[in-house]
């Protein structure tokens, strides 16, 4: 996302998060140290930066903070910083998951095998349809991480709420995520409770358009033969240009209702403790 618009985004997501009575806790590296919570002049600088501070996934976070280098963290290294700070629900739009052709390529997100070491609530707009979303279910169900969909029968594909897979749990309420987090803390299970929230209605229709591009990206990449490593950056590069910068749009109404229910599973899991 382009600086204002990311930062923008930023302060917004974090509005919401207090709106609903939630403390806001954005994690980033600032030159090689962890952070668990940003000021907005935090924030404002590593929005700036963009694309010059280094993505990094568990795997990268030793040295990032060698190197003593900003750094915008993954699902996977934001779920272990998060932990070690005593934060219990993690919101973000999406996490990774078995691209497609993995079983070839092996080519499998961290983000899956942390959702099984991690005992945490983390709340997501389901698995974008470019990967491979029954495969990426069956690896989640192997690594013992219970996942459920929030009011649906159906897991959802990011864009759209309907991936064509029948969600492992159906949860109707944000109440029903705290108490199932909390028992499975009392059971000592470190692995997580991933919730998938579908597209709000609202914008259920631009997100129909994306996924339709997303399904003529997919065409491409079998007419043109492209397979392997090749496969997502064509994808993802294919889908900005056919949907205009719409997804865009889409992704940051998706980031504010998660942030609305990962709130509200916060709030629910403070009261249980009390």
């Amino acid at each position: 996302m382009p600086y204002p618009q990311n930062f923008k985004t930023a302060l917004e997501v974090e509005a919401v998060v207090r709106a609903h009575g939630a403390i806001p806790a954005t994690v980033a590296l600032l030159a090689g140290v962890p952070h668990v919570g940003l000021s907005e002049g935090q924030l404002h600088d590593i929005a700036q930066k963009g694309l010059k501070v280094q993505k990094t996934s568990k795997r990268d976070l030793a040295y990032v903070m060698t190197r003593k280098l900003d750094g915008s963290t993954t699902v996977s290294a934001t779920m272990l910083l998060a932990a070690r700070a005593g934060v219990s629900v993690f919101v973000t739009g999406g996490v990774g998951g078995v691209h497609r052709g993995g079983e070839n390529s092996m080519d499998v997100s961290a983000d899956l095998i942390e959702l099984g070491k991690t005992s945490m609530a983390v709340v997501c707009a389901g698995i974008k349809s470019v990967l491979d979303i029954p495969r990426t279910l069956e690896f989640l169900e192997t690594q013992g991480v219970c996942v459920a969909a929030l009011g649906a029968d159906e897991f959802p594909a990011f864009f759209t709420p309907h991936s064509g897979c029948r969600a492992p749990c159906r949860i109707d309420q944000p109440a029903e995520a705290a108490e199932m987090l909390q028992h499975c803390k009392a059971l000592h299970l470190q692995s997580s409770i991933l919730i998938g929230v579908p597209i709000p209605r609202e914008h259920a229709a631009a997100g129909q358009q994306i996924e339709e591009a997303i399904q003529t990206a997919l065409s491409e990449t079998q007419q043109k033969n492209i397979i392997g490593s090749e496969i997502t950056p064509y994808l993802l590069d294919r889908i900005q240009q056919l949907t205009e910068g719409a997804s865009l749009t889409a992704n940051i109404h998706l980031i504010k209702n998660n942030a609305r229910v990962g709130s509200e599973i916060a709030v629910a899991l403070s009261q249980r403790q009390q």
